[in-house]
């Protein structure tokens, strides 16, 4: 079988991430990269690594010369943070028969933001006979899937708490202007209020996700969000907050079932928590038989996280039925330490149209 070939579509923090990953893995390559910032340049020189006897990929900005029909076996989309600004990459996708696994943070579970996206993006792939997922370390694993998982050990589930303290500093820039990192209290509360700062992007998603993975029928989800204060100057390689300034975001979510908060989730999240002697950690309390305390500290580091759940995932969605899935409809992603090649289940065209 020949070697699995994967396009990037994106290549800031988490695409250089990815590509990172996927070069020390065996029975896969990367043909393709797509992002403007790099365009014009080789990966490798981008990446600050030798090409070896490995073909060039000059990354381009032009998506429609970079991915043709079946060029790839699957393009890890690494663009956005919402179901509706990534939605036409994904369709350009899935008509030119490429499974897609994004990064976007609503994508773990579309159908909870937009039902009607998501019934279209199933539609698509369906048509094409590829598979598309969402994923990540949050949503897609801590909050979710791996509070699903340990719910799988009880016999009954009364109430579930999840919280995440971690650290913001792995993450581009569009993430820094999303949790407000560096702007004042005043202009935090504006953002919110106006929605140029969203925050954390999933707590929805999440919720959704374990109440349907249970067969809760939800009655509505609750959100809070708070700044969060430094009162010392903090810099990480993409943003930066100055003493008196805003570090991050607190946000809660709850979510009711039979007018009872049965879901409760707390997500603060900051550059440099250290810097006041703040320590990250996952944390799940599940009441119900038997009651489930988890503690992993310090956090699973969402930057590694991350790209790690995207290219573990690479065989799952190429194995998968064709259409939308999450992560609750295919197996737990797990550490790909042999040849990727051993996990595909499907045989893949020997012939390609590979750029």
């Amino acid at each position: 079988m020949r070697k699995v070939r994967v396009g990037i579509w994106g290549f800031g923090a988490m695409g250089i991430g990815m590509a990172n990953m996927i070069l020390k893995k065996e029975g896969i390559e990367i043909v393709s990269v797509c992002s403007r910032s790099t365009s014009g340049k080789s990966m490798y020189n981008v990446l600050g690594i030798e090409r070896g006897e490995r073909p060039e990929v000059i990354i381009n900005k032009n998506y429609e010369e970079v991915f043709r029909e079946k060029s790839v076996d699957v393009v890890l989309l690494a663009t956005d943070s919402f179901t509706k600004k990534a939605f036409d990459k994904i369709i350009f996708l899935l008509n030119r028969k490429i499974n897609v696994i994004s990064t976007a943070e609503q994508m773990a579970y579309p159908q909870a933001d937009d039902a009607d996206l998501a019934k279209k993006m199933d539609e698509v792939a369906k048509e094409n006979g590829v598979s598309i997922l969402g994923t990540g370390i949050n949503p897609g694993f801590v909050l979710d899937l791996l509070v699903l998982a340990l719910s799988g050990t009880c016999e009954e589930v009364t109430s579930i708490k999840a919280k995440r303290v971690n650290d913001l500093s792995p993450f581009g820039k569009s993430v820094m202007v999303e949790q407000g990192v560096g702007v004042t209290r005043e202009e935090f509360i504006k953002g919110v209020e106006d929605k140029t700062i969203a925050g954390h992007v999933g707590f929805v998603e999440s919720i959704n996700m374990i109440a349907d993975g249970l067969g809760w029928k939800l009655d509505k989800i609750e959100q809070t969000k708070e700044p969060i204060m430094t009162t010392v100057d903090r810099k990480s390689k993409y943003g930066e907050a100055l003493a008196g300034n805003v570090a991050g975001c607190r946000q809660c979510g709850y979510g009711y079932v039979n007018g009872e908060v049965l879901i409760e989730m707390e997500h603060p999240q900051q550059i440099i928590p250290e810097a006041e002697g703040i320590k990250t950690g996952d944390y799940v309390s599940i009441k119900g038989i038997p009651n489930i305390d988890l503690q992993i500290n310090p956090e699973i580091p969402g930057g590694v996280g991350t790209y790690a759940m995207i290219v573990n995932s690479i065989p799952l969605i190429i194995n998968a039925r064709p259409g939308l899935k999450t992560m609750l409809d295919i197996p737990v992603p797990r550490a790909i330490m042999g040849d990727i090649r051993n996990q595909i289940e499907v045989e893949l065209e020997e012939e390609s149209k590979a750029n």
